[in-house]
């Protein structure tokens, strides 16, 4: 997956939020967890409608840490709620951290094509527009359709790995550079196809 580095164990900010369970180290108890936890956070946030709780919903990552989300869902089925969720959050982290370079990437790599236009960047895409994208991507898994969420994520991916490629291929970087970029760029559009997959198996009632 696309900007998802192996992260250290971190301590729960709020125990309530991920339910931390005892003999959480059983694999078939943590795999649970994730997915309790992931469809009570959608879930819940959907029969509620609070903006208050959507708002937390978003910026779970800020609240909880990356870690946090990463110790819970990383290792999750990528064609599931939790391993989608992880995507996205991991998504978002990776946009928030380099917004201006991501807008670099996007310029490049949206040209006309489908993804770009399932994406919703508004234009000009601006780094601003970045990080808000995954904002409403998350936002649109309490008010709108979970599917179409994940499409927006996976075609946001797309677009960003098509323009990783082109700067790869057209800048005047370092062979070792232009592999990593390259590596990120087969990284995401992995993502994308395992985002789109989850969306299609949501469609079908079958998602994990």
């Amino acid at each position: 997956m696309g900007y998802a580095p192996r992260y250290r164990r971190p301590a729960y900010a709020d125990p309530a939020t991920f339910d931390r369970r005892e003999g959480g180290t059983d694999p078939a108890l943590v795999s649970q967890a994730a997915h309790d936890t992931a469809h009570a956070l959608v879930n819940t946030g959907r029969e509620a409608a609070d903006p208050e709780a959507t708002e937390r919903f978003i910026r779970l990552a800020e609240t909880e840490g990356l870690d946090a989300i990463a110790e819970l869902w990383s290792h999750s089925p990528a064609r599931s709620m939790a391993g989608s969720l992880w995507r996205i959050y991991a998504l978002r982290q990776a946009v928030r951290a380099s917004p201006e370079r991501m807008s670099e990437y996007y310029r490049l790599g949206r040209s006309h094509s489908a993804p770009s236009v399932i994406a919703g960047i508004a234009e000009p895409p601006t780094a601003e527009e970045m990080t808000r994208l995954a904002d409403r991507v998350l936002h649109g898994m309490h008010s709108g359709d979970i599917d179409v969420a994940f499409d927006r994520a996976a075609a946001f991916c797309r677009v960003i790995a098509r323009g990783q490629a082109l700067w790869a291929d057209h800048q005047d970087l370092t062979s070792t550079e232009a592999q990593r970029l390259t590596d990120k760029a087969h990284q995401l559009t992995t993502t994308a196809e395992e985002l789109e997959a989850s969306a299609k198996a949501y469609r079908a009632g079958t998602l994990d």
